[in-house]
């Protein structure tokens, strides 16, 4: 067991509330601790499905799996569950803005030179280009 995964007596109280995989005859279902703690690891990380440490099995089986489960509401009965049996109070989960990394330009960057050059060519254009008395401008005179 890794850091951070569910211990058994978590597992004891969440395994019944998750639905049973059916696997096919060429597939079996892989065991559901394997791919919740998988599901974990990534939100707990932050990390793209990709990245998700291999001993959890493939990340697609697992990403599937979430998406599936979110779906078909396995998610809201789960905390419903957990909240009515007193094991949480948490009824919303909010993810904390300093731990979420944005691109560069949504931080409001500055672009490298030639963007200025490009920004600053745009802005005497249109200096240029606007007329000197604005139509708005004209119908508040005549009034």
């Amino acid at each position: 067991m890794a850091r951070g995964d569910l211990t058994d007596a978590e597992w004891s109280v969440i395994g019944v509330l998750l639905p049973s995989e059916r696997g096919r005859k060429a597939r079996p279902s892989h065991d559901n601790r394997q791919f919740l703690d998988g599901m974990l690891f990534v939100l707990r990380a932050g990390c793209p499905w990709r990245d998700m440490h291999e001993r959890y099995g493939k990340w697609n089986s697992v990403y599937v799996r979430f998406r599936r489960w979110a779906e078909q509401g396995i998610w809201d009965a789960l905390l419903e569950t957990l909240v009515e049996l007193g094991l949480t109070g948490d009824w919303q989960h909010m993810i904390d803005s300093t731990t979420v990394r944005g691109h560069s330009q949504a931080a409001g960057a500055k672009g490298g030179s030639v963007r200025r050059a490009l920004v600053e060519a745009a802005a005497a254009l249109r200096r240029r280009s606007t007329p000197a008395q604005t139509v708005r401008g004209a119908l508040l005179a005549s009034c």
